[in-house]
């Protein structure tokens, strides 16, 4: 998928971050006094954060800007934290750890994903050998059954004497047979084509991975490696930036700190009659001379020395 779609997956997730923030400061005004009541709003404000955390996640995994990553990892670290605390809030309420909550995942018309194992090359092995001999067992009992049943025949058509009617018998019985043969194999084709229909079997030409899943595996992959990149290129940027700062900067920047600091030693003088003494470093050193303080405050108790 591309930037755009992440982004507007971000949005999403901000915008229904925003609602529930809105929603939990209105309950916060009005109280819910009933312990039923109270324990669906909590299932329900933690289905929602589970699924803004999982549109965060995605987003977080796929976006290669490095700036926005670090603005959706502080917003998925606070819905993480919000997560957590419902979760307890639960626990507390109920008394158990483990919850019912088909109710509130049926009202938001959310449908569980299907999860399928992947399964490992030996396992595929395994379970490939495993039906090819229930495969080859069935056919080896067919088989065997076929031959019992043509000698039973064989026996009795021994005892009695063929005629014409036996030949009729038998010309309708291997039409029975040769019928019900015809009948279940398209029965069974039949079964397999609606399978495939209503999605519950895969059919011939998805037994290769799909094109399009190893396309946007691919894509996922890139990104990723963008990301790194990326990454880097803003470390890089950092360093560079501070640097230039640091050079370009620093002496007009060092220059004015200084006079700022005498100006300081100034109005303290004419305020109080007084040159204070710098501050120590255990009181924050210099950074109190640039708290905007008027000299009077300088003279409060803890600030003089």
């Amino acid at each position: 998928m591309s930037n755009r779609t992440y982004n507007e997956t971000w949005a999403d997730a901000q915008g229904e971050l925003n609602s529930l923030l809105t929603q939990e400061l209105t309950e916060q005004v009005h109280p819910e006094r009933d312990r039923v009541v109270f324990f669906q709003c909590l299932v329900t404000l933690y289905v929602r954060y589970v699924r803004i955390f999982r549109q965060l996640e995605e987003a977080f995994d796929q976006i290669v800007h490095p700036q926005k990553r670090r603005v959706i990892r502080a917003v998925l670290d606070g819905v993480m934290g919000r997560v957590l605390e419902l979760k307890n809030e639960m626990v507390e309420k109920e008394f158990s750890d483990y919850h019912y909550m088909d109710d509130v995942i049926q009202d938001l018309k959310l449908t569980p994903a299907l999860e399928v194992h992947p399964l490992s090359f030996e396992e595929a092995i395994k379970l490939i050998q495993v039906s090819e001999r229930a495969r080859q067992g069935r056919l080896r009992a067919k088989f065997m059954r076929e031959i019992q049943q043509d000698g039973e025949r064989q026996r009795r058509a021994k005892d009695r004497d063929l005629g014409s009617a036996a030949v009729n018998h038998a010309a309708v019985n291997i039409q029975k047979v040769w019928k019900g043969y015809q009948q279940r194999k398209k029965t069974k084709k039949e079964r397999e084509e609606e399978m495939i229909f209503l999605g519950m079997a895969l059919g011939s030409a998805h037994s290769q991975p799909c094109c399009s899943l190893l396309a946007a595996q691919a894509n996922e992959a890139c990104r990723r490696q963008r990301q790194n990149q990326h990454e880097v290129d803003f470390q890089k940027a950092i360093i560079t930036i501070t640097d230039q700062i640091r050079e370009v900067e620093g002496p007009e920047m060092k220059e004015t700190m200084k006079d700022q600091i005498r100006q300081w030693f100034i109005e303290c003088h004419d305020a109080t009659g007084s040159f204070p003494d710098y501050p120590e470093e255990e009181d924050g050193g210099s950074a109190l001379i640039f708290s905007d303080k008027t000299p009077e405050q300088e003279e409060e108790p803890g600030l003089k020395m």
